[in-house]
């Protein structure tokens, strides 16, 4: 069933979407609610969140790519899930690594001022994106925001190790300069 067909189903509050949801994207979410929490019994009730938050959100949401809509969904979950319960750190997910990998290029200040700055900020990013190389720019999308883990993104490009770790680091320093050129505080 295609994504229009789903969306149609959650506009119309048939039941059937959840279920035609789920095996359309129900992989690709459990995949990123899994490179985030460590508990796989967290990352499946992040999951079944999902489809709730996708429910309560359609309508007057019409997402026109469904897996973008119901990944995001799980990835905020997901994160909000981790934080919740970082109040020890736990081993096993990616979060907790990108996030230290990330920690001296973002401030995690929240002032009303930067709230004006987010939306710029976010601006400047995807600037930044868009000008990478495409395979450069799918191995930062690829560890930043689905929170894949180096010998994954590896695999993936058939690339060692190593070079998907000094490919994130020198782009990590391009991303520090291009927001310190931009007068981001860092």
């Amino acid at each position: 069933m295609d994504d229009a067909a789903i969306v149609a189903l959650f506009w119309a509050r048939d039941e059937r979407a959840i279920p035609a949801a789920a095996e359309k994207c129900g992989v690709y979410c459990a995949s990123i609610a899994g490179n985030i929490l460590p508990d796989r019994r967290d990352a499946e009730e992040c999951v079944s969140d999902t489809y709730l938050q996708a429910w309560n959100a359609m309508p007057p949401q019409r997402p026109a790519v469904l897996p973008a809509f119901l990944g995001r969904i799980t990835r905020n979950l997901a994160l909000n899930r981790l934080r919740s319960a970082a109040a020890q750190k736990r081993g096993g997910g990616e979060a907790e690594a990108v996030f230290e990998e990330l920690q001296h290029i973002v401030s995690d200040r929240d002032t009303p001022a930067d709230a004006l700055d987010r939306q710029e900020l976010v601006a400047v990013i995807n600037d930044f994106l868009a000008a990478l190389p495409e395979t450069k720019r799918r191995i930062f999308v690829c560890r930043y925001w689905y929170f894949e883990s180096v010998p994954d993104i590896a695999a993936r490009f058939a690339l060692s190790e190593n070079r998907v770790s000094v490919t994130l680091h020198r782009l990590r320093a391009q991303l520090r300069r291009c927001l310190s050129e931009r007068s981001f505080m860092l």
